[in-house]
């Protein structure tokens, strides 16, 4: 019989394209009720906006939808020092002046703000990337959707460039 025409490397690409894609999408609800400051780019209300978008056109039903846990001190404390973990627990809007030393030491300023919930708001979208990591890593997913999550420079013991840390 006739052979098979051999195969374009765009005819490859293509077929990579087209297989159905394991989509895991975190969101959790409360992610959009915080808010930065005025001024500030960062509009967390944002990612709520993409979600009912999301909803509205249908495409969760193509993706699997997840809400993150809330990731604990313990986890926190695996890639931040104890001490950076203990100041975001801790400092608010209204007691920030008893911070001015580790606000500084911290970097937590016009481009790292503190807000009313902030490590609460950090924990959300960490365990959403974890949640996301793990999916990705144990083969459950072929690509993970975090709109809350990589908005930052993260270091060990402060926020850094324009958003925080995760």
């Amino acid at each position: 019989g006739a052979e098979d025409p051999p195969i374009s490397p765009f005819s490859l690409r293509l077929g990579l394209v087209m297989q159905k894609k394991r989509v895991a999408y975190f969101y959790h609800d409360q992610v959009g009720n915080y808010h930065y400051g005025p001024g500030h780019p960062m509009k967390p209300h944002r990612i709520r906006m993409a979600h009912s978008l999301i909803l509205n056109y249908g495409l969760y039903k193509k993706m699997e939808i997840y809400r993150p846990d809330l990731v604990e001190d313990e986890m926190m404390t695996m890639f931040h020092s104890d001490d950076y973990v203990h100041f975001l627990q801790s400092v608010t809007p209204d007691n920030m002046n008893d911070y001015s030393r580790e606000l500084q030491r911290y970097n937590m300023d016009v481009d790292c703000p503190v807000f009313d919930g902030l490590y609460k708001f950090c924990q959300i979208y960490t365990g959403a990337s974890i949640g996301g990591a793990r999916k990705l890593m144990q083969g459950n997913a072929d690509i993970c959707i975090n709109w809350s999550g990589g908005l930052h420079h993260a270091k060990k013991i402060r926020g850094v460039g324009l958003l925080l840390h995760q």
